[in-house]
């Protein structure tokens, strides 16, 4: 049997920017992503620590090392610039694999600097 498990997280980004007028997703900083195993495409849930909103989108990869974390589209209305969020991708594996497996987790700072 498959149950999904945490995969990857990103603790405490904080949003830069918020674009009503584009095509729904979050725009990550490109090196972000990759430090914490995430892909372009890859479906997430962003929890917003501000408002309590929990909602799910897909990541577009952004410039890398500009630290940007810009909602786009209906996500837009779910955080405001300076929110604090946290990124989450699950991945389905046996309870088997999980034992062994460890997520990828990154903790940012107050300027989205990798700690």
């Amino acid at each position: 049997m498959l149950l999904e498990y945490l995969y990857a997280k990103i603790h405490r980004a904080t949003v830069t920017d918020a674009n009503l007028n584009y095509v729904g997703s979050i725009t990550i900083d490109e090196a972000i992503m990759e430090k914490a195993n995430m892909t372009e495409g890859q479906k997430v849930d962003i929890l917003n620590i501000n408002n309590g909103e929990r909602f799910q989108t897909y990541i577009i990869a952004g410039k890398r090392d500009n630290k940007d974390f810009c909602l786009n589209g209906a996500a837009a209305r779910k955080a405001q610039i300076g929110d604090k969020i946290i990124i989450c991708a699950y991945a389905q594996m046996t309870p088997e694999e999980a034992k062994t497996f460890k997520p990828a987790i990154v903790q940012l700072n107050d300027k989205n600097e990798i700690v």
